[in-house]
This record gives structure tokens, C-alpha cells and sequence, in this order.
């Protein structure tokens, strides 16, 4: 189990995240939603250790994250921030096989071959990293990601992915989350900061709602995940409705000149 209890953090004597209690399940995709400057990628950093809570606790399976060595951290949660920077002229194979850095005898290389094929990026081995383009870099990232935990493990690990299919076309976005609902059969948690709302309502199991550093609501997503919590998360209206068929869920958001059209009609 990930868990924050009580997580506060502040700059400045200014609050950025106040008194947050959450928990991450292996075996769950969780996914944190809210408006910009909601404090998620904030939250983000402080449940993976990039940032240290000025009070409360964050514990990996019942561990407090400060008494974790670096390489013994390694081990239980690898980490996909926003925004990754290579300033060497790496190959994609050898960005993705930094990620058997900490345990090079765990990972072979037929490992990171399944992973690069999984995420359509083996044909980009020998590519310069840097020549990437946006949606290459992020799926050449998350397996690197992948290759850290991807040997079996008899204790629950912890993926961390700060918006990962950002630049990925809708088709790559599926590919991705399709396969992170498949690590969930490792006993894997995977905690998830996402926008797309229809990718949420279909792919996560609990939701995290974020709004003003704070958690507005948390729970199952067919329970959080209604028209009066998101319209009060964004400020703008939002449908949630079941597909006709059964196929999950559908997030509809009208242009604001048709929400202005009808407040006109009600008047």
C-alpha cells in the first residue's frame, strides 16, 4: 500500500497542499484529476519523494519513505515525472535500460525488448533519444519506467506517471493504459496524473479529486465521478453518462457559446 497521511507541504508559509490522507492499492490504477494549479503534480512529488511533506507521512507498504535507502526505493516504486531531460546523446535502448540501473542482474535483454515492443518503441532502438519526437520520448520514458519493476515480485510495487500519454496521439493513449491495466495483475499500484477525463472514466479503478491543494473527493470512479463533482471540481459543466451499449463511460463538455445559448433559452 501507498499511503499519505495528513500530507502538508507549503512555500513561503503559503499552503500548497494542506492535510491530505490518501492511498494507492496494488492491483488499482489511480488517477489524480483537478483544474491547473490544483497541487497535483505537487502531491505527485511528495508521494515519490522528489519533495519532503512539511508535516504528515508517506509510507511504501507500510514503510515511512524516509527510512528507505535510494537503491532499497527502487525496488518498491519507479517514477515518470512530466517533463524529462537528456542532455547525453543516449540511444532509446539505453535510456530504457537505465532502468535496470539499480538491479542489472534482475532485467535481461530480451526484458527490455518485450517492454520497447509492447510500447511500439523497439523499432526506435538505435534512434538517438533526443531525435524522438514528443509521443516517441514518452512511451522510450515509460519504459524505462516499466524495465524498473518489471521483474516479478512477492511484495506490491508502485508506478508513479505524471501525465504520461500527454503527447501521444488517442491510439498510442489506449495502447498505454490498455497495458497499465495489465502491470495491475503484478501486484502493481499505478498512480496516474491524467486530464482526459474519458480516459479516466475508462481506465481507472479510484479517482483522486483535487482542487486549491486539497482532496475534493476520492473514491471508485463510478461513485466520484458525477456531473455535480466535476462541474464543481472545473467550474464548467460536464456529463457523465453510460455508454448504450455498455462500454463505459462517455464525458461529454459542451463549447461555452452553447452553454451560453441555453442559460438564454431559461431566462
Amino acid at each position: 500500500m501507498l499511503q499519505g497521511k495528513n500530507i502538508h507541504f507549503c512555500i513561503s508559509e503559503r499552503p500548497i497542499i494542506g492535510e491530505v490522507n490518501i492511498m494507492v492499492a496494488p492491483g488499482e490504477l489511480t488517477a489524480i484529476i483537478g483544474p491547473n494549479g490544483a497541487g497535483k503534480s505537487t502531491l505527485f512529488k511528495l508521494l515519490s519523494g522528489d519533495l519532503t511533506c512539511n508535516r504528515g507521512e508517506v509510507s511504501y507498504n507500510g514503510k515511512p519513505l524516509a527510512g528507505f535507502k535510494s537503491n532499497q526505493l527502487a525496488k518498491v516504486r519507479a517514477v515518470m515525472p512530466q517533463h524529462s531531460e537528456v542532455s547525453f546523446p543516449f540511444s532509446s535502448w539505453e535510456i530504457v535500460a537505465l532502468g535496470m540501473i539499480n538491479d542489472p542482474a534482475a532485467i535481461s535483454d530480451r526484458d527490455i525488448q518485450a517492454v520497447m515492443e509492447k510500447l511500439q518503441v523497439w523499432h526506435l532502438r538505435a534512434q538517438a533519444y533526443n531525435m524522438l519526437s514528443g509521443g516517441e520520448k514518452q512511451r522510450v520514458q515509460l519504459a524505462r519506467v516499466l524495465v524498473q519493476v518489471w521483474k516479478k515480485q512477492a511484495f506490491p510495487r508502485f508506478i508513479l506517471l505524471d501525465e504520461p500519454v500527454s503527447s501521444m496521439d488517442v491510439a498510442l493513449q489506449h495502447l498505454v493504459l490498455d497495458f497499465m491495466n495489465e502491470l495491475k495483475q503484478r501486484n502493481i499500484g499505478i498512480l496516474m496524473v491524467l486530464h482526459d477525463l474519458s480516459l479516466v472514466a475508462n481506465y481507472a479503478d479510484q479517482v483522486i479529486m483535487m482542487k486549491h491543494g486539497e482532496v475534493m473527493a476520492n473514491g471508485h470512479v463510478s461513485e466520484v465521478f458525477t456531473n455535480q463533482n466535476l462541474e464543481s471540481l472545473y467550474g464548467y459543466p460536464i456529463h457523465v453518462e453510460k455508454h448504450h451499449e455498455g462500454l463505459g463511460l462517455l464525458v461529454h463538455s459542451l463549447p461555452i457559446h452553447h452553454i451560453n445559448q441555453r442559460i438564454n433559452k431559461a431566462l
